[in-house]
């Protein structure tokens, strides 16, 4: 057996008594996750020829994990003289609670080689290891052993199954195990629908949140927490708001982690006065919950409600990080707060905190919001030592489009070609911009590399909640039985706009169409479809979620 350096066994316990004197277990008890007492106890086993009682040796190795110390827990082990199932076992479970994943696999391939026949809790904690490593290999490895040593039935195991392959984004897999499960228990059903939500599959998410409850299964706040990301992502507002009564009609508590995804959704959905009413009754914030409701002032121009937020904040000795910077800078860009912006840029020092291409993505988009478009651009090139990113210059020339500056526009989409050259959506507004500029035979330059490399514009799509259920649309989209009924009322809705002085402005669009081409183009666009089928669909008074 190999022996650690050891340090003197005369710690005091308990008074005036020594190791020598209490009972080694208690001694462990009382030392808990403190290394150096673990040390001195390893030190005492070994002076008194008790390091071979494997229960004291265990519970000197997994308390060495709870403290930290991975790497002299393994020493521990693998200087042990014998090894049993319980040692193997409460290791392997210890560094997975832990977050020790790799250690986690380690103690296992020790068990499977000793031969020692694992437990439920063995592969619940080294699948939740595989999950965290992201090792689809390891995983389905563990899941041939769980089949092979009859634990297909097991709830917790397969619960932990589905979790792993819907964390690694094997929503297949994943379903396919949540279906033959006997019996589902709340965490398979919880992490099936995170897993579609998590996946961008969140209409998936609702429709399984739906079966759920047609069953009568009890859900519950993490239930409601993936499902409200998932009401975020689509747009639906009718199914977030009847979440937010079931919580207060239930008297759920609203933590901090159901408050925010509550925030998060109404912010997106449109309604920010929900939100921050969401906000106001919580009763802790943490920096998450801030952030949150910071954007969701931001993405809808309340600028200044948003630096009232974060002064707020910071007034209250909350500390902000990297992304409430984002939500802060964002803000003032959308609603022209310049000066405001550069004071946040300004203070992010002062939080330890160095600025990254998304901060710098906003200021450009600052100050080009504010017409300031040369210095926007040279902004972007004294980018140094970084090279500005294809994002910094899509903000300046979404800002050269809106101050109809054509001439550096197409110098900066000639920037953003070189940054992603493969990237069709960079081709289409390229030629979009040698268009503006009257540049036509570069428009169909760029058209004829597009067609030479095989790139499509890539679609845009459009979702409209109704009663619950999300609706998508594309442009033109004629796949619905609907369709022509859509049309009709679209085309009797732009009539009456036109009668009221709307002109389609077709220039920025597809030039290489004719004007009629254009003005179709623009009267069938995705999101104009939408609205007609969700006033068809809907009564007067009714919200449409969009």
């Amino acid at each position: 057996m190999k022996n650690f350096p050891h340090s003197s066994n005369t710690l005091s316990v308990n008074g005036n008594r020594t190791l020598a004197q209490v009972s080694p277990y208690r001694i462990l008890l009382k030392a808990g996750s403190h290394l150096q007492l673990l040390k001195q106890v390893h030190a005492h086993l070994v002076t008194t020829s008790r390091y071979h009682h494997l229960p004291l040796l265990t519970k000197l190795a997994t308390s060495a994990v709870s403290a930290g110390a991975i790497l002299y827990a393994q020493k521990l082990f693998l200087s042990a003289p014998t090894v049993d199932s319980f040692l193997l076992s409460s290791l392997v479970t210890t560094t997975s609670k832990f977050d020790f994943p790799l250690h986690t696999i380690f103690f296992y391939r020790h068990m499977l080689a000793r031969k020692i026949s694992p437990t439920n809790y063995t592969y619940t904690s080294v699948i939740k290891a595989s999950a965290k490593l992201k090792d689809l290999k390891a995983g389905k490895v563990v899941h041939c052993h769980v089949l092979a040593n009859g634990f297909r039935s097991d709830e917790f195991v397969q619960a932990a199954l589905v979790s792993f392959y819907a964390k690694i984004g094997e929503l297949e897999i994943a379903r396919k195990v949540f279906d033959e499960m006997p019996q589902r228990s709340i965490v398979a059903w919880n992490s099936m629908i995170s897993g579609y939500e998590q996946n961008g599959f969140a209409e998936e998410a609702i429709s399984l949140f739906y079966e759920m409850r047609e069953l009568g299964v009890q859900f519950d706040s993490a239930t409601l927490v993936s499902l409200l990301s998932a009401c975020a992502d689509t747009g639906a507002l009718e199914l977030g708001s009847w979440v937010h009564e079931y919580v207060k009609s239930n008297a759920i508590n609203l933590d901090v982690v159901l408050g925010t995804a509550l925030i998060n959704m109404y912010s997106k959905c449109g309604n920010v006065s929900k939100a921050r009413g969401v906000f106001n009754v919580m009763n802790e914030h943490n920096v998450v919950a801030w952030t949150t409701m910071i954007s969701g002032y931001g993405m809808h121009g309340y600028g200044k409600e948003a630096i009232d937020l974060f002064r707020l904040m910071l007034n209250l000795g909350m500390c902000p990080n990297e992304v409430t910077f984002i939500a802060v800078l964002s803000a003032c860009a959308h609603a022209g707060l310049f000066q405001e912006g550069r004071e946040a840029l300004a203070i992010m020092k002062d939080y330890s905190l160095v600025p990254g291409m998304e901060h710098h993505v906003c200021m450009v988009d600052m100050f080009g919001r504010a017409g300031l478009l040369s210095e926007a651009f040279q902004y972007a090139k004294e980018l140094n030592p970084v090279q500005p990113t294809p994002a910094v210059w899509t903000a300046l020339l979404g800002a050269c489009k809106m101050h109809k500056n054509y001439d550096l526009g197409v110098e900066v989409a000639d920037n953003l070609f070189v940054a992603e050259p493969d990237n069709a959506g960079h081709y289409v507004l390229l030629s979009n911009m040698y268009a503006l500029a009257g540049q036509m035979e570069r428009v169909e330059m760029v058209r004829n590399a597009m067609i030479s490399k095989g790139l499509k514009k890539p679609v845009g799509y459009s979702i409209v909640e109704i009663d619950q259920r999300a609706h998508l649309f594309s442009s033109g989209d004629m796949s619905r039985p609907e369709s022509m009924a859509i049309l009709q009322f679209l085309d009797e809705l732009i009539q009456q706009i036109k009668e009221a002085g709307y002109v389609p402005f077709s220039q920025a669009i597809l030039h290489e169409l004719e004007e009629e081409e254009k003005e179709y183009a623009l009267r069938y666009h995705s999101e104009k479809l939408a609205i007609a089928f969700g006033l068809l669909k809907t009564s007067p008074g009714e919200l449409l979620g969009l």
